[in-house]
């Protein structure tokens, strides 16, 4: 007769069957591990992009604005961030020497005037003695010796009248350099601009072709927003791509919201040998108050002008984390941790994106959702 195994041994393996059973069921029903990407903000015109450089606003027209006059500042009328007009005054330097001087060479052409004026009254006394003496010298009533002197002192009389017309041409042309001395102690705009640095304040020397160290050269430095151009180093393998008036699109790290339409202007026909590169300039369009000189920017050199329609950015996702459930696209956002089914209508592809309505910029989506994953089943984030 068969010995029969104890019951315990078979308990024991149908308990081992169930923990198993269990252990399975609870895995399964555990957090999903998923991964996950982030939604972005791209414009279309990035398919058109030939190639990308960096580099800064900066002004095609830009001035240290001095005087060729030396002296010290009496008075500043602009700061930093004033607006100027081309010929508005900036500042004066003391000028009661250089005054002084005017002054003295005004006189000195009122004197050279008045000395003319003298000598046509002794012009028109010679000329009437020797009228006369030219009357009687031949009827023998004046000696020859009286005639000459008359003669002589006409002819006198107009040399002198000449040498004052040169003395008064002489003292003009002094009273016009004592008057360029003076104008040069007023430092005015040289054209329409913004005052970006001021270099100097009242009471400092200004010498700019002196390098002491207690004077300065130049009293402010203005720029022409108007003339706000980009420079950037590109490449000088990639030069061949880049032609001048060729379409640009301007990104400034100040304004990463806003693209900027601009246009090649010049390339630069030199190369810089340290880093292998030819610098470009790329104007703007259109001018925008906003930008200002010495801001960083991103160029892309496009292929062809960004339509009207595609100068607005869109929403654009990975097109892995687009599934369909159900006849229609959905998304699944990570919202703590659980999933969320989101519908979305999709558009068109903008370089390895796909644009999506329906989520925003920022949300985190579950790539590449499987077919096991519900509306709010529980995930769990991998880590990267």
């Amino acid at each position: 007769m068969p010995r029969r195994r104890p019951n315990w041994i078979r308990y024991a393996v149908i308990a081992a069957i169930i923990a198993v059973l269990i252990g399975v069921g609870v895995k399964l029903a555990g957090p999903q591990t998923v991964e996950t990407v982030t939604v972005t903000s791209v414009y279309p015109s990035q398919s058109y992009t030939l190639l990308n450089a960096t580099g800064y606003v900066v002004p095609q027209r830009k001035a240290a604005v001095a005087s060729k006059a030396q002296g010290r500042v009496e008075w500043l009328g602009v700061l930093e961030g004033t607006v100027v007009k081309e010929g508005q005054i900036i500042a004066r330097l003391e000028s009661a020497d250089v005054a002084a001087s005017l002054a003295q060479a005004q006189a000195q052409v009122k004197v050279a005037q008045a000395n003319l004026e003298l000598q046509r009254a002794e012009l028109e006394n010679a000329t009437a003695n020797l009228k006369r003496s030219q009357v009687l010298a031949p009827h023998g009533a004046m000696s020859a010796s009286q005639f000459d002197a008359d003669r002589a002192r006409y002819d006198k009389a107009r040399a002198s009248i000449n040498s004052e017309q040169a003395a008064i041409l002489s003292a003009q042309a002094n009273a016009r350099a004592a008057q360029v001395a003076v104008d040069q102690t007023v430092i005015r705009a040289p054209f329409d601009g913004v005052v970006l640095e001021k270099h100097a304040n009242v009471g400092d020397n200004i010498t700019p072709f002196s390098s002491a160290s207690d004077s300065k050269g130049a009293v402010v430095t203005i720029a022409d927003m108007k003339t706000l151009e980009v420079e950037a180093d590109v490449a000088e393998s990639n030069i061949a791509r880049i032609k001048v008036d060729q379409p640009c699109e301007v990104q400034l790290d100040a304004l990463p919201d806003t693209r900027f339409a601009g246009r090649v202007s010049r390339i630069v026909p030199t190369v810089d040998r340290s880093k292998a590169t030819v610098l470009v300039k790329v104007r703007f369009v259109e001018r925008d108050e906003r930008v200002l000189p010495d801001m960083s920017a991103k160029i892309a050199f496009l292929s062809k002008p960004v339509p009207p329609e595609d100068k607005k950015a869109v929403v654009a996702v990975q097109p892995t984390a687009v599934v369909t459930r159900g006849g229609k696209q959905v998304v699944y956002i990570v919202d703590h941790d659980k999933a969320r089914e989101v519908p979305v209508t999709t558009g068109e592809r903008v370089g390895d994106l796909l644009a999506v309505s329906g989520v925003k910029p920022g949300d985190t989506l579950v790539l590449a959702p499987g077919d096991k994953l519900e509306n709010g089943a529980s995930i769990t984030v991998a880590k990267k």
